[in-house]
């Protein structure tokens, strides 16, 4: 019997042993539990987000500290109820219990534009009440996490504008049932997107943002995507996939497209009569076809008859088109005509035309003369005396006064800057024509013996709206919302113009405040406009640098050539921000000048619910609602100007429309004199 007694006493033993470990572990865990999250985002996340240096906005990520101040989180109750801080008021709660206690849980993570350094942690798939993720704009490292796709309640997730490489995990896909938008525009992802592998996540039924865009992502367009039944904007533009654009794009209900600067190659899917525009697709290989590009037809199954015919008609055709050339052109030289826009398109005549006269003889150059500039002679343009307003990469602007006591503007292109005089003539021809009340009109051009190269305007001794704006001065006027708003007005109107009110439609490419004048009236003139079609590509480059340095350049513009009417409205909403806050845009200051990411600014105040405070003192003087004033409206109105995906950025007819929809009350002020800080009445 002393053997059975012997094992059952170790049998007791053992099992006593295990029972305290099994009730230890069950402690262990529970203490776990009930502060998991909290332990989570201080001992993994924190870390691991400001890298090696300590990061001022995570700062407040301390036990000292109430949980509901905490930056960019915010918590929940299990039983949903929000987290806030007039629940530390109550007895039962002190910030110490609320860290421990297991009901509490994380519901969003938002650090946009944070100064972030370090690298996405795995942990943050392990928050299981965790709904959205929004670390845009920062600078982030390394690869996307595999175990992001086993949270469980992610619907929003936003990692843009980072330095995130690797590949896309198709564990991401894993949160289909509740995905509502992915954003990862702007990093150095790559590799081709691997598709959902759970058949319950083929769907994606809620997904309706998907930006992959401006990564460096290969392979095939991934297909999969177009089983996403709920998508309403998509952007895989600015990467590198290959082969053809499936046909089933043509299933799903898309607002919003981009699929431009790949290598797509074949016939576009039919998408609906212009539903969008030929900047959804430029960029591609030379062979993707189809509206609203070049049409697919060949001449393949011509026979050689047909083809022989055709040659025949176009060769008659182009003779009598020269015969009718000819004539013209003899017709005109016996009209004796004077000095026109089409003088530069005949050396010779120009020659004996501008062959005489004090400042203007043989050889000295050319004069071409458009609407309003009739009474300038070469003589005028040679002899004025010149005063240096503003230097540029591309050239410098004068004040000249011309002897008769008139004063005009002149702009001195740098030389080799330009293209050649054949080049830029049908440039200089059509911003010759072009007329509205918020552009300056190019009254002449002028063009030497030598190259070099002039443009000729009205003088008008108005300020910048960047000396408006910036300037300290005395006398200068007080900038109320009701003269902002026509400021900002004006300048829409001006661009949808160039935009969409010409024949040929023409890109400012050059939209900042230094480059918008305003009257005493505060009507608004834009200047420089579509001069980048005149620069070589290494100096319209430049203007893009510069573009970056002064804030006003949209995230995907990395050459002048992709410059286009949404790179224009990504500026405008730059500028519409400056009018508003009235700080000077820019991510690098230069000078020791005080600037400011405008977008990221107005973000943070979002998420900190203190939006009204970004505002300029100023422009609330005599608001009583900024809601109904239009305040509000236009601040969003910018910021969707400034959407890091060009699509999804209104046109500048809709700006203007939204503008003149949300007009501030009070405009009795436009149209008195001039009010001055100063207290004064003064015209400047």
């Amino acid at each position: 019997m002393a053997v059975p007694k012997l094992f059952f006493f170790f049998f007791f033993f053992f099992f006593f042993i295990y029972f305290c470990k099994a009730s230890s572990t069950t402690s262990t865990k529970a203490v776990l539990s009930s502060s998991s999250e909290v332990g989570l985002l201080l001992s993994k996340i924190r870390a691991s987000l400001q890298g090696n240096a300590e990061n001022l906005v995570l700062s407040s990520w301390n036990s000292s500290i109430p949980l509901c101040q905490w930056r960019g989180l915010k918590w929940v109750f299990s039983n949903g109820s929000p987290l806030s801080c007039s629940d530390l008021s109550s007895p039962q709660w002190t910030n110490l219990s609320l860290h421990k206690d297991p009901s509490v849980h994380l519901l969003s993570l938002q650090l946009p534009s944070a100064n972030l350094t370090g690298s996405l942690p795995r942990e943050l798939g392990q928050f299981p009440l965790l709904q959205s993720l929004y670390l845009n704009i920062n600078s982030l490292t390394g690869t996307i996490p595999l175990e992001l796709g086993y949270s469980t309640s992610l619907s929003d997730i936003d990692f843009s504008d980072n330095l995130l490489t690797g590949s896309l995990p198709p564990s991401i896909w894993n949160l289909c049932q509740r995905l509502v938008s992915i954003r990862l525009h702007g990093n150095s992802l790559s590799g081709s997107v691997s598709g959902p592998a759970l058949p319950d996540s083929s769907t994606c039924k809620n997904l309706q943002f998907l930006d992959l865009g401006s990564n460096k992502f290969s392979g095939n367009f991934p297909e999969f995507i177009t089983k996403f039944g709920g998508l309403k904007q998509l952007d895989l533009g600015g990467n590198m996939f290959t082969g053809t654009i499936p046909q089933s794009l043509v299933g799903l209900k898309l607002e919003k497209l981009n699929l431009s600067h790949n290598n797509f190659s074949g016939v576009l899917p039919f998408l609906g009569e212009s539903k969008f525009g030929v900047d959804a697709f430029e960029g591609n290989s030379p062979d993707l076809c189809g509206p609203p590009l070049k049409s697919c037809t060949s001449n393949s199954g011509l026979s050689s008859g047909a083809v022989a015919g055709i040659v025949i008609s176009l060769m008659t055709g182009a003779v009598v088109f020269a015969s009718l050339l000819i004539g013209y052109m003899q017709n005109k030289k016996r009209k004796g005509s004077g000095e026109s826009e089409d003088e530069l398109n005949d050396e010779e005549e120009e020659d004996e035309e501008h062959g005489a006269g004090g400042g203007g003889g043989a050889g000295e150059g050319k004069l071409m003369l458009f609407p309003g500039g009739e009474n300038l002679t070469l003589e005028d343009v040679l002899n004025a005396t010149g005063q240096v307003m503003e230097k540029t990469c591309y050239g410098t602007a004068y004040k000249a006064k011309l002897a008769d006591g008139n004063t005009i503007a002149l702009r001195l292109l740098r030389e080799g800057s330009c293209k050649d005089r054949t080049s830029c003539l049908s440039v200089i021809k059509q911003l010759g024509k072009i007329r509205h009340e918020n552009l300056i009109p190019l009254r002449a051009f002028y063009q030497g013996k030598r190259g070099e190269k002039l443009l000729i305007y009205d003088y008008l001794p108005l300020r910048s709206l960047h000396d408006l704006l910036h300037e300290t001065k005395q006398g200068k006027p007080v900038l109320n919302w009701a003269r902002r708003h026509k400021i900002a007005l004006g300048i829409a109107r001006g661009l949808a113009y160039l935009h969409t009110g010409l024949d040929v439609p023409v890109t400012h490419a050059n939209v900042r405040s230094k480059n918008v004048l305003v009257d005493d009236f505060f009507i608004a003139r834009l200047t420089d406009f579509g001069l980048d079609k005149l620069m070589i590509p290494s100096v319209a480059d430049e203007m893009v640098v510069v573009a970056k340095t002064d804030g006003y350049k949209a995230p995907e513009l990395q050459k002048m050539k992709k410059c286009n009417s949404r790179t224009d409205v990504y500026a405008f909403g730059i500028l519409l921000l400056e009018i508003l806050i009235g700080k000077k845009p820019g991510k690098n200051g230069r000078n020791g000048a005080m600037v400011v990411d405008l977008p990221s600014m107005v973000k943070v105040a979002v998420l900190e619910e203190t939006t009204m405070e970004v505002f300029d003192v100023e422009i609330l003087k005599g608001i009583r609602s900024p809601m109904e004033d239009g305040l509000v409206q236009a601040l969003k109105l910018a910021m969707g100007c400034c959407a890091p995906v060009a699509s999804v950025r209104p046109s500048m007819e809709e700006v203007v429309r939204q503008l003149e929809e949300n007009r501030p009350r009070n405009r009795s002020a436009l149209y008195s004199p001039t009010e001055t800080r100063s207290g004064s009445v003064t015209p400047f």
